[in-house]
């Protein structure tokens, strides 16, 4: 039996408090844990370098991302099992002990410590993105991509405020003799223990544990109104799922059997490749034209405007998610991130048309990450959503990790220009899964 996703239905009244209340905690955590994040990474580099060398300062960055990426496996178990409060306690608890051995990493100059805390703290990244499919677990249809981008706009304030507060954190812990540097590590992990606690003791109730009960007691209603006697092992089907389905094998069966959830992890993984190989490149290209006097604040201008495109507007996409369809935006956002790449590619040394690319760019993301994670959401049932949202976001991460690895051989070897047309190319696949038919089927209903 196919349903429409996009319509309106009624909300049940028992429901639209307990969401109305998540939305509100989410939104305030996600501030909190974006300052967390954005605070450490935004001196990382620096910390890095001076503990192990500029050499490896970049792998050390790479770390977190790779941490966040991988960390989002056994954070998908517990939420299977357990529901979204303990999974994004324990992903932002593993954040803060990474941000702790940092420190320690800092303050005995370990290098193995120093990339072990990188890892983990890659944890507080993994509670932030995984934050925005608690959002949707209890929307309704017709606004599960405007809820979406409520969270992930929620970010830009603490990613926003976050580079502020480094200079105080800073001065502050240098009372407590802690090295240069190692003060925004430990206010970090301040940041993520606090969202953790609020998270355990006010998510009540958990919304996937909500949202799983609901569509245990809709399944036999859905029959009735149908004159359908579903059988036993159907029933007992989303039971088996929770209990079986916590691995990314399982998540992996059912995106292959689901064209929509299929589409949904592509616009998430090449949206994020394109912008992050161009991304990371950029201030490179930057100090091709720009002397060391001035290059720190030009690339600070750029990717304020980048930043600002990736998440300012993002209430705005979700709403077109809404109103347009999921797979019409993932369109308009790889049509944005190819005029982000042409743009860019062509500004040779030109910094305002170069850093429109990037605002594009920022743009171009938000589209696929926004549509892409709604649909995804939508598209699976409520048994094995953790998981499969896992798979997007470790499938997003790792993607994400190669790109920045591989861009700078990119532009060593062929230039910012080459580097640009290779990640246009990169969006053709996504094109073409876009363009194919989608059919949409009612995700908790089991065949």
């Amino acid at each position: 039996m196919a349903t429409d996703l996009t319509a309106p239905t009624r909300t049940r009244p028992d429901v639209a408090p307990i969401q109305r209340r998540t939305l509100r905690l989410l939104f305030s955590t996600q501030i909190i844990g974006g300052i967390g994040v954005t605070i450490g990474i935004s001196v990382g580099a620096l910390l890095a370098a001076r503990v192990a060398g500029t050499a490896v300062a970049g792998l050390a960055q790479s770390a977190a991302v790779v941490g966040g990426a991988l960390l989002a496996v056994p954070v998908t178990r517990i939420m299977n099992g357990h529901g979204r409060r303990p999974g994004l306690a324990v992903a932002y608890l593993s954040g803060a002990v990474g941000a702790v051995l940092v420190v320690l990493a800092t303050v005995t100059r370990s290098v193995p410590l120093l990339f072990l805390g990188m890892l983990l703290f890659g944890g507080g990244t993994a509670a932030n993105l995984q934050a925005r499919y608690a959002a949707v677990d209890l929307a309704e249809p017709a606004r599960r991509g405007r809820q979406l981008s409520l969270i992930v706009w929620a970010t830009t304030i603490g990613a926003v405020a976050a580079p502020n507060f480094a200079a105080l954190a800073d001065r502050t812990t240098s009372g407590w003799g802690l090295p240069p540097l190692a003060g925004p590590f430990a206010f970090s992990a301040a940041a993520f223990v606090l969202a953790a606690v609020v998270l355990l003791v006010l998510l009540r109730p958990d919304p996937l544990l909500t949202a799983r009960r609901l569509a245990a007691a809709d399944a036999p209603v859905a029959a009735a109104v149908a004159d359908v006697t579903p059988p036993a092992e159907a029933v007992a089907a989303p039971a088996r799922t929770t209990r079986r389905g916590a691995g990314m094998r399982a998540a992996w069966q059912v995106v292959r059997g689901r064209p929509a959830a299929r589409l949904g992890i592509a616009a998430v993984a090449v949206g994020h490749v394109v912008m992050v190989a161009v991304m990371s490149m950029t201030p490179v290209r930057l100090g091709e034209s720009h002397g060391d006097a001035d290059v720190l604040r030009v690339v600070g201008i750029v990717l304020s405007l980048h930043i600002a495109g990736m998440y300012a507007l993002s209430p705005l996409v979700g709403w077109l998610t809404d109103r347009v369809g999921r797979r019409a935006v993932v369109l308009g956002g790889v049509g944005l991130l190819l005029a982000a790449c042409a743009v860019a590619g062509t500004a040779g040394h030109h910094t305002p048309r170069l850093s429109v690319g990037l605002a594009l760019l920022g743009l171009g993301w938000s589209g696929t990450m926004v549509a892409g994670s709604t649909l995804l959401s939508e598209s699976v049932p409520a048994a094995i959503r953790p998981s499969v949202q896992g798979l997007s976001d470790l499938t997003m991460g790792l993607a994400g990790a190669g790109a920045a690895a591989l861009s700078g051989f990119v532009m060593r070897a062929a230039g910012y220009p080459v580097l640009t047309l290779l990640a246009a190319i990169a969006v053709v696949p996504l094109v073409a899964l876009a363009l194919r038919p989608v059919p949409v089927a009612a995700p908790d209903e089991e065949d």
